[in-house]
């Protein structure tokens, strides 16, 4: 018999504001000295009020504009009572029965599977706890304490690991996009849990549901999911569908299986009731489109932009939307061109970007490490240089200079060492189209390589393209090449 996994996601996002959710307190996630950024509302001392945050509630209507949901005119926050041994209130301040987004969607880029959002809310982030080794104390933390957290409830519209991940890692990306979240999941500004069920193939009624929580790395989302997929199954197939049970379950890295924590509450467990220190929230429809109005691009319409603008493939579209600072390189670099070159070739742009400058920001040569993208090609990007890849481009489609010379400039530029024209000038790199100047070198390269020469005459065509390259090295890359190959090709047959 087959079994059908069901799978619901909640990932909780903490925001980029610059402020706690219910002070005014920083949040600051560099502030490494503990208990810093504290005030007696966040430790919540007798007698402090809180008052939200605009900017959060903002951030949190943003997403859910984004994911096409439905604004709730009227919100208003909520006491969940649960014992939380990090936060002081023995109490957070979320959103129960009036979220501030509901009944949204995505469409996930690859699979086009349709993705229902339930709910997107806002509340506030617990302290971090620090175990003794000796498991005999506990420290707290409170400057994460009351740092905005928008949480996100999709419908369980997934059967499988892979679509999880996909979703998990759009959500990401348009996150990114909006700037409300880094979603860096290894810092714990984006974890997720996963609600998990399995039941026979046309069955009605769903399995036992068992959460997974606090998962870190989209591959920790993956390897969890599959596992408690097999786990599942494996108990049906032997007819013990009834030891599964409610749970919530943790992941163990290290021995890559899910373990018991605890039994899974239900919402009553928590006993909600709306917040008496905070006012209801009430949204014109001004207010909504003030809000709407501040969305950029998102990531499924660039892709699609990238692909007809550009004649880019799906793939190479795909890479350029997935890293931000890159995508606005090539978009600019690609706009100096053509206003230098009406029909500059936009795929020149692209592979020297891509391939060559990407390349060598993992160079340990000159590379100084960092994030997705490098801080020395951040810097670059903001020193507005797309304009020196669209001047080597037009270089090379002016015969100026060649391929070969442009990926060593692109190495000078990207190392600092100035603009195109300062390093052609002083290296040397103008491109000889002069066939009486190559004559010599190509006389040399023929008398050096009698082993080429030969299989080029016996039939071996592409011993030619090793000639070409010896010519280029000898004249370090400043030789027309076309030339170059005409030349030998007329040479090699007399």
């Amino acid at each position: 018999m087959k079994y059908i996994p069901t799978i619901g996601l909640e990932i909780h996002a903490e925001l980029l504001t610059q402020t706690k959710m219910f002070c005014d307190c920083l949040n600051d996630e560099t502030q490494l000295v503990a208990n810093t950024n504290i005030c007696p509302v966040c430790l919540a001392h007798p007698g402090s009020l809180p008052v939200a945050n605009k900017q959060a509630i903002d951030f949190v209507i943003k997403t859910g504009l984004a994911l096409n949901c439905e604004i709730n005119r009227y919100s208003k926050f909520d006491r969940k009572n649960y014992f939380y041994p990090d936060l002081p209130k023995a109490y957070q301040i979320s959103q129960y029965d009036l979220p501030l987004c509901k009944n949204g969607y995505v469409v996930l880029p690859e699979s086009g599977t349709k993705i229902g959002i339930t709910r997107i809310h806002l509340e506030e982030d617990t302290a971090k706890l620090a175990h003794a080794a000796d498991g005999k104390h506990s420290l707290v933390d409170f400057n994460r304490a009351g740092v905005p957290l928008m949480e996100l409830v999709t419908e369980p519209d997934f059967h499988s690991a892979e679509s999880v991940v996909e979703f998990a890692q759009e959500f990401q990306l348009l996150l990114r996009y909006l700037g409300v979240s880094d979603g860096d999941m290894e810092k714990g500004h984006l974890r997720l849990e996963a609600n998990i069920s399995i039941a026979p193939e046309g069955s009605t009624q769903l399995g036992k549901k068992v959460e997974v929580k606090n998962l870190n790395s989209f591959q920790a989302v993956f390897r969890a999911i599959q596992y408690e997929i097999e786990r599942h199954t494996a108990l049906w197939e032997e007819g013990r569908e009834k030891e599964i049970v409610q749970e919530t379950r943790g992941w163990n890295e290290t021995k890559q299986e899910t373990f018991s924590q605890r039994s899974k509450e239900d919402a009553h467990d928590y006993r909600y009731f709306p917040d008496p220190d905070l006012p209801p929230m009430i949204f014109s429809d001004a207010d909504i489109e003030t809000i709407r109005a501040s969305i950029v691009e998102l990531p499924a319409q660039r892709r699609q932009r990238l692909s007809q603008e550009y004649n880019l493939s799906s793939k190479q579209a795909e890479l350029l939307v997935r890293d931000l600072f890159l995508c606005d390189f090539f978009e600019k670099a690609v706009s100096e061109l053509r206003a230098q070159y009406k029909n500059g070739r936009v795929d020149l742009v692209y592979n020297y970007i891509v391939n060559d400058l990407k390349g060598m920001e993992k160079d340990p040569v000159v590379s100084v490490g960092g994030s997705d993208v490098g801080p020395t090609f951040i810097f670059m990007y903001e020193n507005t240089q797309p304009v020196y890849v669209a001047q080597i481009v037009s270089m090379i489609e002016d015969g100026k200079i060649s391929s070969y010379a442009a990926k060593e400039i692109l190495r000078e530029i990207f190392e600092g060492n100035g603009s195109p024209e300062e390093i052609v000038n002083k290296r040397g790199l103008l491109q000889i189209s002069d066939e009486s100047a190559l004559q010599k070198v190509i006389q040399e390269v023929l008398a050096t390589n009698a082993k080429a020469v030969d299989e080029y005459k016996n039939g071996k065509v592409s011993a030619i393209q090793f000639l070409v390259g010896q010519v280029m090295a000898k004249t370090k890359g400043t030789a027309n090449p076309g030339i170059v190959r005409t030349m030998l090709e007329k040479e090699l047959t007399k």
